[in-house]
């Protein structure tokens, strides 16, 4: 498992002061990905924009990426945001736990 001690001790050793676990100096709690902005909000977003014209191609995909991401209007990066800090305040109420209620 990666949150073993001597898995712990190097990983302290590699990145002092970095090491981002449930054990680690930045405190985040597993399986966290209702708190992640780029899983609870980007891909969905960007994937069916991205796939919209069926690219057949690997430079016609890189382009539609870089489209995508460059559209995203600044106020929904705003909203993101906002509602990234309403799961923190969830994931601190629930103690870390199962937050099912979240819009």
């Amino acid at each position: 498992s990666h949150t073993t001690r001597p898995i712990l001790a190097l990983l302290q050793e590699k990145f002092p002061g970095r090491v981002i676990s449930r054990f680690g100096d930045v405190n985040w709690p597993s399986r966290s990905c209702d708190l992640t902005p780029l899983d609870f909000f980007l891909w969905g977003y960007a994937k069916d924009r991205v796939y919209a014209d069926n690219p057949l191609t690997l430079e016609h995909l890189k382009n539609n990426i870089h489209e995508v991401m460059a559209e995203i209007p600044a106020e929904m990066c705003q909203k993101v945001i906002e509602n990234y800090l309403k799961r923190i305040e969830f994931c601190k109420r629930s103690r870390g736990g199962h937050f099912n209620d979240i819009v």
